[in-house]
């Protein structure tokens, strides 16, 4: 891994500053991407801009700055984003600033002062080397100011066509995997929140061990058409499945239910008649366990789990106990009250409800090995 310090005059980074939207900030003569296509857009309040001026105008040091070497004399900020752009921006008549008495644009100040901005220098650490070494670099430096997520840390590594065409479907707050999934999953897609989600579900649809192997593998392909139609199948699968919408289906990781449970067949509008029935039902503690529970009762006799079923009461379980005198009601073995749990005799499933009636006392091993046959 090589880390190499610069210092680097504000003047050499403005040369030919351009904020392309959503193509893009670059400087430094083109060489510098402050902001890479479809990045966060994260910016600093108009106060937070402002201090980065006045810092510089006294002649206080910023923060160190790390930049990735992504090519032959190219670079993306990877920490001090916001810091370069807060100076961009002012020196690009962006904003003003409050100055002895009154508010000045770049060109308005004492030339000393402008001067002071242009020859200023920014501390920048320069980072070259493998993928693994600079991931693991970043991992380790305390990044100052707005903390990188890990999926952040992991795009600064794994630049290219590919993560740029991600980007622009998962990595922009009014972006086609926003407005496609917003109901259901809840990403933050300026943090790349949205893009790790869509990331970890694809790696467990193909059976790849992490995302740093999946982008490792696709970071020179042209373009990420396979994540993209992925999540759109995720999506499509869901409202097919459940066609009526609920607001507690937003939050769930339907990447990894898609991938578990795609391949069945279900009745949609069974479903829909399922999910009605099973939020009116008190019985049901968990009301987002709904929808796995209903995509794997048939297969799975511990689904009733997911719903966190309404539980007996101490009442109800020390009736039951003294009733048994003690005994499991099914290996018939004597155990001491806290060495037991409270059963439905009659399944929920098969309309069973949690009152004295239908209680039974089992041992811990019985009522774990326990299914609806009993």
């Amino acid at each position: 891994m090589k880390i190499q310090p610069k210092s680097i005059k504000v003047k050499d980074i403005f040369d030919g500053y351009a904020d392309n939207g959503d193509n893009g900030v670059f400087a430094y003569d083109g060489r510098l991407a402050i902001r890479p296509a479809y990045q966060r857009e994260f910016v600093y309040s108009s106060e937070q801009a402002e201090s980065v001026i006045h810092t510089i105008l006294k002649g206080f040091p910023l923060n160190v700055m790390y930049w990735v070497k992504v090519g032959d004399d190219q670079y993306e900020v990877l920490d001090g984003q916001q810091r370069t752009l807060s100076v961009m921006q002012y020196l690009d008549h962006k904003y003003s600033i409050s100055f002895d008495g009154g508010k000045y644009y770049c060109d308005s100040l004492p030339d000393d002062k402008y001067d002071d901005i242009m020859n200023y220098e920014f501390m920048v650490y320069v980072c070259e080397g493998s993928e693994s070494e600079k991931l693991d670099w970043f991992k380790v430096v305390n990044i100052a100011g707005e903390k990188l997520t890990d999926q952040e840390l992991r795009n600064s590594v794994y630049t290219g066509k590919w993560l740029t065409d991600a980007k622009r479907y998962f990595s922009k707050r009014n972006c086609a995997a926003k407005g496609l999934s917003d109901k259901y999953i809840k990403a933050d897609p300026n943090r790349q929140e949205l893009l790790e989600k869509a990331l970890i579900g694809i790696c467990g649809f193909q059976g790849i061990d992490n995302i740093t192997e999946y982008m490792s593998m696709h970071k020179s392909d042209d373009d990420a058409d396979e994540l993209w139609q992925y999540f759109q199948d995720v999506i499509n699968w869901v409202q097919k499945i459940f066609p009526k919408y609920y607001k507690d289906m937003k939050g769930l990781d339907w990447c990894s239910l898609y991938n578990k449970y795609h391949n069945n067949t279900y009745n949609s509008s069974a479903m829909k008649t399922e999910v009605e029935k099973l939020h009116q039902d008190d019985e049901v503690q968990k009301q987002k366990g709904i929808y796995e529970y209903l995509l794997c009762k048939d297969k799975d006799p511990f689904a009733g789990r997911l719903l966190n079923l309404r539980a007996f009461d101490n009442r109800d379980k020390m009736a039951t106990y003294d009733k048994q005198h003690g005994l499991c009601n099914i290996c018939g073995e004597h155990f001491e009250y806290d060495e037991m749990e409270g059963d439905h005799i009659k399944p929920w499933s098969k309309g069973g409800r949690t009152i004295l009636d239908n209680c039974q006392m089992l041992c811990k091993s019985c009522n774990a090995k326990k299914t609806d046959k009993y």
